[in-house]
């Protein structure tokens, strides 16, 4: 029995759908050491051109202007549940281990930076510095499957791994995982 083509094209609409989900939920599920991008030896790879985000002046930025430092390159937003829930995680670690040798550069994808500006009150967010990208092109230009998507970016301006999903960012597995690349001598 031949089904009529909506219900066929519904089907495959759900199909299609249910498909997405796994691989975003796949994605998800990976760990740090078994990321996409260190499975796929990111160390290589440098990020791509056309990375461009803005500070809380809205001074342009790239990952360009942190060179010479390990960076978390997180993107988030401010209506992102899951991202609300690490926020306060990624400013602890800031506290932590930044300094000249690392930051956290969590560039929300909001459009507003009075919006930022007033969840980092909300949640007491202290040490990270506000950046942002109101074009949303940083989910485009960097790949993401989702946010929040949390990159280590080297020295030299190369992906090491990602984590797609929120993080403990500060639990002691993650600091250690961090710390392994950052250079001798940097912030305990």
């Amino acid at each position: 029995m031949r089904l009529p083509a909506s219900v066929r094209n519904s089907r495959r609409l759900l199909l299609g759908l249910l498909a997405g989900l796994a691989l975003a939920g796949g994605l998800a599920a990976y760990a740090l050491h078994g990321s996409p991008a260190t499975a796929a030896g990111a160390a290589e790879r440098s990020l791509p051109r056309g990375v461009h985000f803005q500070d809380g002046q809205g001074k342009a930025l790239s990952p360009e202007d942190f060179r010479g430092r390990v960076v978390l390159l997180n993107v988030w937003a401010t209506w992102c549940v899951p991202c609300r829930k690490e926020m306060p995680a990624l400013d602890r670690l800031q506290k932590q281990l930044g300094g000249p040798a690392f930051e956290v550069v969590a560039v929300s994808i909001d459009q507003d930076a009075n919006l930022v500006r007033e969840f980092y009150l909300k949640y007491g967010i202290r040490s990270l510095a506000l950046y942002i990208d109101p074009t949303t092109s940083i989910t485009s230009t960097l790949g993401t499957v989702g946010i929040p998507t949390t990159l280590l970016v080297d020295q030299a301006g190369r992906e090491v791994w990602r984590k797609v999903g929120p993080a403990e960012w500060d639990a002691p597995a993650s600091v250690a995982e961090i710390r392994k690349h950052l250079p001798a001598g940097a912030k305990p």
